[in-house]
């Protein structure tokens, strides 16, 4: 079953978020440290203040509803997405899935540059219908009711909504952060479905047990800095993937809190260099955060940490994907592989190593990645 869905925000919900803004309870800091021990203070006042009194909710919520979207429901889910047609009928079908802690709004300058890119330095015949579903859990999306939704089971829904409900035969599929996870996943267990795969972070690590080739030493230094890297910046994922629940409780209560606990996120995983407006303005934080805020779904947006962690499903000895793969290589993605480790799970046929750009590729390089998923496309569709 298959709907369309227009975003409202009701007002009270709208009156109490500027209300707990302005009862922020502050925490100290010592300002010497700036941002070492998390996000700073100066920016995070800054944003909240103009989130109270200068944000314009409505005309971000008119900005999303000026794509065509739909609940449907799928396996006892009701999922929100975007599936907006191109104008032209030869386009190909593409899913676009997001992460965490982005969401749909990620796409919204993606969309138009692949729907009608002859509007955007490209060519007619390199339409896509584009597909963009909010995962299990995450914004207008139901939240699991039951354990085990894991990111390879997220993507037997997208799968099923992709042919079953929708109606289309084959598609290519694209990713970053946990959609990424959840491609592959498709590209892996629907091989006749997906036509091709695009990523912009490598998700699935090859299986290194049994009669392998050794790792090579370039291989062997990008696990260390993984494991390295895992110290230093990697503590969320400790915390989401151990106690969501706990967190949620605080973050569910708290929009300052919660803004604080992303906007950390948004400027160590960004091409910025310490400034994080320089990638994504103050509009485009809250808005993605708003997605999260009014529809209370951060905790079981964490959840998925914990299904994947308790629940990790990885590569079989001797396989990987073989749907023809590509990735666009962003430069401040979180970690980023060699080659010889991506070619071990994924039938590695593009590789653009990108200028610019970091782990919210869509949002932060539109331009570089709708190029980079038309030509790949245009290239390599089965």
């Amino acid at each position: 079953m298959i709907e369309p869905f227009r975003i409202h925000v009701s007002d009270d919900v709208l009156t109490d978020l500027h209300e707990r803004l302005a009862r922020t309870r502050w925490p100290d800091h010592i300002a010497a440290y700036g941002w070492e021990q998390g996000t700073e203070p100066g920016y995070l006042y800054a944003l909240t203040g103009y989130w109270r009194d200068g944000y314009d909710w409505r005309r971000h919520e008119a900005l999303l509803n000026g794509f065509d979207q739909y609940m449907a429901e799928v396996q006892g889910l009701r999922l929100h997405l975007i599936h907006q047609r191109s104008p032209h009928a030869h386009a190909r079908p593409l899913l676009l899935l997001h992460g965490w802690p982005g969401s749909v709004y990620e796409f919204y300058k993606l969309i138009p540059r692949l729907t009608r890119p002859e509007e955007h330095g490209g060519e007619a015949a390199d339409a896509f219908h584009v597909v963009a579903p909010a995962l299990p859990g995450y914004g207008f999306s139901d939240a699991p009711r039951e354990p085990g939704m894991t990111p390879r089971r997220m993507a037997a829904l997208f799968h099923e909504l992709m042919t079953e409900v929708l109606g289309y035969e084959q598609f290519g599929a694209q990713g970053g952060d946990w959609g990424s996870v959840v491609a592959s996943w498709l590209a892996f267990d629907f091989p006749r479905a997906v036509a091709a795969l695009h990523l912009n972070m490598v998700a699935l690590r090859p299986h290194l047990g049994g009669e392998v080739p050794p790792l090579t030493d370039e291989e062997q230094a990008f696990v260390k800095q993984a494991q390295s890297l895992r110290k230093t910046e990697m503590g969320y994922q400790e915390i989401q993937g151990t106690r969501p629940q706990t967190l949620g409780y605080a973050l569910n209560d708290s929009p300052a809190g919660l803004a604080a606990w992303f906007v950390e996120k948004f400027r160590i995983w960004s091409d910025c260099d310490g400034d994080i407006e320089r990638s994504f303005n103050k509009d485009e934080l809250l808005t993605n955060l708003m997605l999260y805020w009014v529809t209370g779904s951060i905790t079981s947006s964490m959840r998925l940490y914990f299904e994947f962690r308790h629940n990790r499903e990885d590569l079989p000895p001797g396989r990987r994907v073989e749907t023809p793969t590509g990735l666009a290589d962003f430069p401040k993605e979180i970690l980023r592989p060699p080659r010889g480790w991506m070619e071990r799970a994924y039938n590695l046929v593009h590789h653009t190593v990108m200028p610019c750009g970091g782990h919210f590729a869509a949002l932060e390089q539109p331009a570089l990645l709708g190029n980079d998923i038309r030509a790949f496309f245009g290239e390599h569709w089965r």
